[in-house]
């Protein structure tokens, strides 16, 4: 089948390379160097993302603001995973099951979250419900919403910090459904 270009058209699957530092764009390379120093691998979903530098950066840039954001390591993670379990990103709910292992979230937590259920902690579930409200409503909560919210001890700068979380956790997710990247085993311990 040709495309309107009269070329065939190419499948994502096999379109994007995983870069090394070396094969990468040039701007792409101090994050991936930096990565590999932090993780000791470069997982293959930045080696694939390595294409976009701007996006890499971005990605980088956004995820660095997110964590030093006021909300508590773990309610960021409840964000995080509410988002990568809707978008549906194998690599994103390893990696952030990982991440909420190692901050002490018990498996009945983890497990919620990557089911998609509701949380037996309220505050967490609060998170969660309020940022599958932000998705459903692309931001157009109502007052209840965002009462109820605020009514778990948080402030209109978390509600705002949850948009935060949302977006650049829907950058990481829809380029890495797009790349197509796999699994790196050692993801889950991250």
């Amino acid at each position: 089948m040709l495309s309107i270009l009269g070329r065939a058209p190419v499948r994502a699957g096999t379109a994007f390379v995983d870069h090394t530092p070396d094969t990468a764009p040039p701007g792409s390379r101090r994050h991936m160097e930096a990565t590999v120093r932090h993780l000791g691998f470069l997982p293959s979903a930045m080696a694939r993302l390595a294409a976009s530098p701007e996006l890499l950066d971005g990605f980088q840039r956004l995820t660095a603001l997110f964590d030093g954001t006021t909300l508590d390591p773990v309610a960021r993670e409840v964000v995080v995973m509410t988002v990568v379990t809707r978008n549906e990103c194998h690599i994103c709910v390893a990696m952030h099951s990982g991440r909420l292992r190692k901050l002490g979230a018990d498996e009945e937590l983890i497990a919620a979250l990557a089911g998609q259920r509701p949380l037996a902690n309220q505050q967490l579930e609060a998170v969660r419900q309020f940022t599958l409200a932000v998705l459903a409503t692309a931001g157009a909560v109502d007052d209840t919403t965002l009462d109820a919210f605020l009514a778990h001890g948080y402030t209109t700068r978390n509600a705002l910090e949850v948009v935060l979380g949302i977006g650049t956790y829907t950058l990481s997710t829809l380029a890495n459904r797009l790349t197509r990247a796999p699994l790196d085993p050692q993801l889950t311990a991250v």
